[in-house]
């Protein structure tokens, strides 16, 4: 049997999202399975083709903690034709970070997340037009109100590009935020989600449930569609940003499954 090591790009990279979008082959490969199926071994749920176990690039055995997660593996990979195209099996590549990559280095991938924390984008807002400015804080304020009452951390806030300083213990709440999520499956998907969005707040707010997925990217987006009213929308712009959410959208499903 073929190898999905074959075709998916190594993901030996602590980055989840550098790690899922890594280029593919140019040339794609044909589909060698005719089944797609999960087996349940140890506690954990494997992906298996024809009856085999498939493995990520690192070749470890793909196996996931949940059933409704390895599921939607064995979908993906059964929605496949007559060739195996890596672009359109997103769980698959945020799946196969989370295990070669991200689990053995976790901790450098919740620093990342904080990192973001220290600039996060809805700190950052307009001092006009006026519509923009009431557009964002619409969009992010009842965010930062959650971000305090949840997990007591007060953000300080800029005008225009200036950068300011949150406090240690500001980026301390949203470290223990993050470390309470001790599945690299969810690390990951937690990433994929901040890096496409630009704000782990955002995305905390989204994977505790206090806004869903089409919300959270709409936030994340205040400042492009109020652009677009204006100027109207560029074609190549809104196809780029469709497949991003389509990216964060595939990140919030293994959030959510996996834990």
């Amino acid at each position: 049997m073929n190898d999905t090591q074959d075709w998916f790009p190594s993901a030996q990279e602590p980055n989840p999202m550098r790690a899922a979008q890594t280029g593919m082959k140019p040339s794609l490969p044909k589909r060698f399975y005719k089944q797609a199926d999960v087996t349940e071994k140890d506690g954990a749920f494997l992906l298996t083709l024809d009856g085999r176990t498939a493995r990520t690039p690192g070749r470890q055995p793909l196996a996931v903690p949940a059933r409704p997660l390895a599921e939607a593996l064995a979908r993906e990979w059964a929605g496949q034709g007559d060739e195996i195209d890596p672009g359109t099996m997103p769980l698959t590549r945020i799946v196969n970070s989370a295990i070669d990559g991200v689990a053995a280095r976790q901790a450098e991938v919740v620093d990342d997340l904080v990192r973001y924390a220290g600039s996060d984008l809805i700190c950052y807002r307009a001092g006009d037009p006026e519509r923009l400015a009431e557009a964002q804080a619409e969009a992010w304020d009842p965010i930062l109100a959650w971000v305090q009452s949840t997990h007591g951390a007060r953000f300080a806030l800029s005008q225009g590009v200036t950068h300011v300083t949150q406090s240690d213990e500001t980026l301390q709440a949203i470290r223990a935020a993050v470390e309470e999520i001790t599945s690299p499956f969810a690390i990951a998907a937690l990433h994929v989600m901040t890096t496409l969005s630009g704000s782990v707040l955002i995305t905390l707010a989204h994977a505790a449930g206090e806004i869903d997925a089409g919300k959270a990217w709409e936030a994340a987006h205040v400042d492009e569609r109020f652009q677009e009213r204006i100027w109207g929308e560029d074609y190549e712009a809104m196809e780029r940003r469709k497949l991003r959410e389509a990216d964060f959208r595939a990140a919030s499903q293994v959030y959510h499954l996996a834990r």
